[in-house]
């Protein structure tokens, strides 16, 4: 097995920190690599040290074999889109052949059947893979090793990102395990010294009523005992010392917040759609669109894109004709334009106005969107991508709202802070509508699914899992019917053919070789519609 890259005791420093360090890094011929860790922990630049354009401050590194990469931000190709730029150079790379390919953000941009198209594509690939995602579904359908950069280290796991988050959540609480036994041992010793102490205190006022030769002889008996009193708190004071010292684990803080209005809602629909239609340049994105959002549901709208998701949002909320919004609701739009924030303002000054929660209920829902201390006091204006999209949802959770309704809202957002909005939604009692080409976040959220399809918009009452397994259903019946059909056609091909060789009586040879072009062109597009073309 070739050895494609080994690193060894490598450290990289940016602006003279230090950015990430690792032990030990291998990649062999044929791996599947996925590397996650927090924005900014060092992803890209590690991809990059992969790929020989970056050289380590220490350690060393060797490198073997050609190599294909696929950039995060990649120069404008003209008139394609952002989904179509990414897929051709996807195209570009696969076509390399490299030995390894690596790749940042391939699934950027791109909707939900596009990802599977390059999910078989890259399973098909006969090199080794190390790519960057936020696409927990995508790295455990193509990944079967994962490299975690935290807290500045660079740790190897077997296994895809479920089995990895398994082995940190076993982590996690074998570390609050230990916390708890450290905790408990120190208090004992504590409590020990305590008891120790009001000993020798007690001992130091003596018996009373005693005579002078008997109090000088108590006196040396009590001050033998205080002594060796002191000496056992001492040898506790140092047992206390030489314990290992263990952090206490960081648990998230649960949020409960009173959403506005929630009461006079109840479970009656706050959101009715009925009769909408939508064109775009001429073409129809989708007629006849009818459904109801009930309070408190949380329903994912999915679709490829360009087929009018977020035309349909913005019908929302902008109550245009054929929406019927209750009088109760109150809607909070999340937009990429990410327009509800002010730049010049802080993180704290932005989420504070217009809040329906007290303070200490917005500082926990900023510490539960992985905002750290003085993070909170930084203006917008500075922010990263990713700190900027936190700030404007944490705005509209703990604003005056009851029905949220978000475009895309995890684009920018590293894999924590996915994770956080997930519990963070999953703990709200308002009304959710969002948008998402993230099948594990769709997964982790919803309730019930709005599906653009075929210029309709089709309603499922349940999660995505189910949604996926009700769709594999659907398209193997359609699949049977159409080998049934396939069938069918191939014996009239059989049939026609051998009138065409050997033409009967009454048999008509135009018609006959109109037939035959007609049923070659229906075989034709249902091998296509099968995968047998």
């Amino acid at each position: 097995m070739m050895m494609l890259f080994e690193a060894s005791q490598v450290e990289l420093f940016v602006a003279g920190r230090p950015l990430f360090r690792a032990e030990q890094l291998r990649i062999a011929s044929g791996e599947r690599i996925g590397l996650v860790g927090m924005n900014g922990a060092g992803k890209t630049t590690l991809l990059r040290l992969i790929a020989g354009e970056a050289r380590p401050d220490a350690g060393s590194v060797r490198i073997a074999g050609s190599r294909a990469v696929i950039p995060q931000l990649k120069p404008d190709e003209g008139t394609l889109s952002g989904g179509e730029t990414t897929a051709l150079y996807m195209e570009r790379a696969l076509a390399d052949r490299a030995a390894l390919l690596l790749a940042d953000e391939p699934t950027m941009h791109l909707d939900a059947d596009r990802i599977r198209r390059l999910e078989k594509e890259l399973l098909a690939y006969e090199g080794a893979l190390v790519v960057v995602s936020h696409d927990r579904e995508f790295l455990d359908r193509v990944c079967t090793r994962i490299w975690a950069i935290e807290d500045g280290v660079v740790t190897s796991y077997s296994g895809n990102y479920t089995f990895y988050r398994q082995a940190r959540e076993l982590e996690k609480r074998q570390h609050r395990e230990k916390y708890e036994a450290y905790v408990d041992k120190r208090r004992q010793l504590e409590e020990a010294i305590r008891r120790k102490a009001q000993k020798a205190a007690r001992m130091e006022s003596g018996p009373r009523n005693l005579s002078p030769s008997e109090a000088r002889m108590g006196k040396d008996f009590y001050g033998s005992v205080q002594k060796g009193i002191h000496q056992s708190i001492k040898a506790l004071r140092t047992r206390i010392g030489k314990l290992e010292r263990v952090d206490k684990p960081r648990e998230p803080e649960r949020v409960r917040m009173n959403v506005p209005e929630a009461a006079r809602l109840g479970s009656r629909v706050v959101i009715r759609v009925d009769g909408l239609e939508a064109r775009a340049g001429g073409r129809l994105l989708w007629r006849d669109v009818r459904f109801a959002l009930p309070a408190g549901s949380k329903t994912a709208l999915i679709g490829p894109n360009g087929s009018g998701k977020t035309t349909l949002l913005r019908r929302i909320v902008e109550r245009g004709e054929g929406v019927a919004i209750a009088p109760a609701a109150k809607i909070g739009y999340f937009s990429q334009n990410l327009d509800i924030l002010q730049p010049e303002r802080s993180v704290i000054d932005n989420i504070s106005e217009g809040s329906a929660q007290p303070p200490e209920v917005v500082r926990a829902v900023l510490a539960r969107l992985l905002f750290r201390r003085d993070d909170v006091y930084k203006p917008v204006g500075v922010l990263s991508g990713g700190e900027r999209v936190r700030t404007a949802l944490a705005k509209l959770i703990v604003g005056d709202v009851n029905v949220m309704v978000l475009d895309e809202p995890t684009n920018f957002l590293d894999i924590p802070s996915i994770e956080a909005l997930e519990s963070l939604l999953a703990d709200y009692d308002g009304t959710v509508l969002f948008v998402t080409h993230d099948r594990r976040f769709a997964d982790r959220v919803a309730n019930r699914i709005l599906e653009i399809r075929d210029g309709r918009v089709h309603v499922f009452e349940g999660g995505h899992r189910e949604y996926e397994e009700h769709k594999a259903r659907r398209e193997a019946a359609g699949d049977a019917a159409l080998e049934e059909e396939l069938m069918t056609v191939e014996t009239k091909l059989s049939e026609t053919l051998g009138k065409l060789s050997v033409p009967g009586p009454g048999d008509d040879p135009a018609a006959l070789d109109a037939q035959f072009r007609q049923l070659v062109a229906r075989r034709n597009e249902l091998r296509r519609l099968l995968g047998k073309a």
